[in-house]
């Protein structure tokens, strides 16, 4: 039952809510076709249905909320599937084949697992390693071999089972924790569909995820995908913070650059279907029991919490908060009740029986206190509700007490807030909570602090009516528009933007079409101009700049080209001239050094600048203050260059000194008429007049070409880029540029790639 609560429910509110959703690419055509088909396969641990065995056969029953409302009801071009567990555990094929077809009609797939994997995937890996882990309650965390080789395991069986119904340009949209190597497997298996992944649950800080045995493979399965969406920007910040940590792949704000496409990384608050909820309390029959709710709870205010049975809800902080409150203000009893769900979730399990009891001898405790014969302070409810009446509950409470110690989202609270349209009421909320980023007119509290909860109750009792109803109609204004359609809607747009995007940078990966275009026109030309970034595209980098010596296969190329009398082949670098003569003695090349603060042709040097710099002490002491407080990065001095390098630093600490040297540097630099150039891992403070443009434009004036290509993986080479001719032929190496023609996704497909160019 863990889980499944709640996975029911955005599961169901997903199908309900894609409505609207189109595909930008099905244009009607004259004839009225669409240009091509497509599906929309959800995988889920849980499928969206109920299954209960008769005495000869079974029965399959839609989840509550609506489910065949949504589906038939959906606006949207394409067919949907679903993938997932049906509920049920069977081991006979003649019972697995009865239900698989039942499920067919509804376009549902069933992974059937056994009962193993039920208890180590299910219960083991997901629930008793990935779930704690993700809630911060690290010391509930178990780690066990046999877990994590099942959830590989189940991990591949839905995937087995996926791929039965997935073609070229299909979308798949995976959910949650409990299939996070899913996107990879689906992705070496077709690499071609649309992937999207969304996390349900928090995604914990690096400090504490990076003590999963499994979380480099953890996270390389959920690259798969081509959009990874959380709740919440703090949960989208950790998870990026893990990638560049633990893989150590360039990351761009909300994009991981991987080969030969790019991972969108964002934060999609999910809602709810707020009108189904809003227009419920004027339902007959919701006021009908909302009618009997009051004449049995009489003249008191009511507080109300709904949870699942689970340790991260918060729920004995709630209640010894609640005591708090009834001990230091007596003045409410007998006036005040709090009305107290608990849905049952694996209270099998020992540390949720555990649970469970403590709960009821708090409850017990409380109520064996304060109880007189008119009155109890807590109503106890161990079970779940029909909508109905838990729409009834929300309606009459005064006060929703939502105090979870972490929580994804937490849907009880905007459900709560939905319902208000007769009377106000006051929400209490956990900061800890995802709805809190939100719904900032709650009243917001730390959850740990009993205190805190004792006094937002006394705030949420003597809160003018007028103030309730403003706070009121603010957050209903924010989850009326924000609503579960919206979700959805914006996160398959979001995915089919990323994927026109990817298709973008795969036409641009230099492959056999594209080095058959090029090698055409280098065979057709007869003056070649071939600018050369060094480190990055013709040399790896390295940890030392000094280390990054050119291999004998580099030289040797080198040589090869320069000997062909139609190639001027020139090295466009931030080196200084001495590297550059060092390493390339006895070649016939042209240098840029410096980003073109010298060239050398005909084996002589020029100088592009006036005369060597004297750097100013301040910005001298800035970079040295700065190296100072950012262990393993160090300043390289050039003659026209300061070159701030931190390859080898922390991610996190780089980005920040990286934004702070820059500030700190803005001011000097400015009066001095000094650039400052972020680089990769670089930062440099230079003349503005020299830049690798500027040395291109100064060759393309002194000679005719009929072939120009640039070559680079920097920014600085942008500038490279942008200063050829539009017939010019410029490859970035590495992540994707919008000013470069082609792209070569890694350094060490360079070599080979000139290889077949002059061969």
């Amino acid at each position: 039952m863990h889980k499944i609560f709640q996975s029911n429910r955005y599961c169901i509110n997903l199908l309900q809510q894609l409505k609207g959703v189109r595909h930008p690419q099905f244009t009607d055509r004259g004839n009225n076709q669409k240009s091509y088909f497509m599906k929309i396969l959800i995988i889920a641990n849980r499928l969206p249905v109920k299954i209960e065995r008769t005495d000869d056969s079974f029965i399959v029953k839609r989840s509550e909320g609506g489910l065949a409302t949504g589906l038939g009801s959906l606006e949207i071009d394409a067919e949907m599937h679903w993938v997932g567990w049906p509920g049920i555990h069977v081991e006979n094929e003649d019972e697995k084949r009865e239900i698989t077809e039942k499920l067919a009609a509804l376009n549902y797939h069933p992974v059937f697992l056994t009962g193993e994997e039920i208890e180590t995937y299910y219960e083991g890996y997901s629930n008793s390693t990935i779930w704690p882990l993700c809630h911060y309650f690290f010391s509930y965390v178990q780690y066990k071999a046999e877990y994590w080789e099942a959830y590989r395991r189940v991990n591949g069986l839905f995937c087995e089972e996926a791929l039965n119904f997935i073609d070229d340009n299909d979308i798949v949209w995976i959910h949650d924790y409990q299939l996070m190597l899913l996107p990879k497997k689906i992705r070496d298996n077709r690499p071609n569909v649309m992937i999207g992944y969304f996390h349900h649950i928090p995604f914990p800080s690096y400090e504490l995820f990076r003590v999963l045995p499994e979380r480099e493979e953890v996270l390389k399965g959920l690259l798969g995908a081509d959009l990874i969406g959380f709740h919440t920007h703090d949960y989208m910040r950790h998870f990026i913070s893990a990638v560049y940590r633990v893989l150590d792949l360039n990351c761009n704000l909300d994009e991981i650059c991987l080969q030969d496409r790019i991972v969108h990384v964002d934060a999609f608050p999910m809602g709810i279907n707020y009108e189904q909820y809003h227009q419920a309390t004027s339902l007959p029959e919701v006021k009908k029991i909302s009618k009997r709710l009051i004449e049995e709870l009489g003249d008191q205010t009511i507080i109300l919490s709904v949870d699942r049975l689970d340790y991260s809800k918060g729920i004995l902080h709630r209640l010894e908060g609640f005591a708090n409150f009834l001990e230091n203000h007596p003045e409410y009893h007998k006036k005040v009740s709090l009305a107290m769900i608990v849905v049952p979730s694996r209270d099998a399990v020992e540390r949720y029986a555990d649970l469970k009891t403590q709960i009821d001898q708090s409850i017990g405790k409380i109520n064996g206190i304060y109880s007189t014969l008119g009155w109890t302070p807590v109503y106890y409810f161990y079970q779940s509700f029909p909508f109905n009446e838990l729409v009834a509950l929300y309606d009459i409470a005064d006060i929703a007490l939502v105090t979870p110690l972490r929580d994804g989202m937490n849907l009880v609270a905007k459900e709560y807030l939905a319902t208000k349209n007769r009377k106000p009421g006051v929400l209490i909320l956990s900061e800890m909570a995802g709805a809190a980023n939100e719904l900032t007119d709650a009243i917001i509290i730390n959850p740990n602090d009993t205190q805190e909860i004792e006094s937002a109750l006394l705030q949420a009792l003597t809160m003018p009516g007028k103030e309730q109803r403003l706070r009121l109609r603010n957050m209903q204004k924010r989850i009326s528009t924000q609503t579960v359609r919206k979700w959805a809607n914006d996160f398959i747009a979001e995915l089919l933007h990323i994927n026109r995007q990817n298709n973008e940078i795969f036409q641009k990966i230099v492959g056999e079409q594209q080095l058959s275009q090029i090698k055409e026109r280098y065979d057709q030309a007869t003056a070649r101009l071939i600018l050369l970034d060094y480190d990055g595209t013709l040399s790896p980098f390295t940890k030392r700049p000094e280390e990054a010596l050119p291999s004998g296969k580099l030289l040797h190329l080198l040589k090869r080209m320069t000997a062909d009398k139609k190639n001027k082949v020139v090295i466009n670098s931030g080196r200084n001239r001495q590297v550059l003569d060092k390493w390339f003695r006895g070649i016939d090349l042209d240098f840029a050094a410096e980003h073109g603060a010298f060239f050398k042709e005909n084996n002589r040097w020029y100088r592009n600048v006036q005369e060597k710099i004297t750097w100013d002490e301040e910005i001298l002491g800035i970079l040295e203050h700065t190296i100072d407080k950012t262990p393993r990065s160090y300043l390289e001095i050039k003659e026209s260059t300061l070159v701030w390098h931190y390859r080898n630093v922390d991610v996190w600490l780089a980005e920040l000194r990286e934004k702070q040297l820059i500030n700190a540097l803005m001011g000097p630099a400015s009066r001095l008429n000094l650039q400052i150039v972020p680089g990769n891992k670089i930062v440099e403070i230079k003349p503005p007049e020299t830049n690798k443009g500027s040395e291109v434009k100064r060759l393309l004036e002194k000679g005719n070409y009929d072939f120009i290509l640039a070559i680079g993986d920097d920014t600085t080479d942008e500038e490279m880029f942008r200063a050829l001719p539009p017939d010019g032929i410029s490859v970035k190496v590495g992540s994707f540029s919008p000013t470069a023609k082609y792209r070569i996704p890694v350094q060490s497909s360079v070599i080979p790639f000139f290889e077949n160019l002059i061969k």
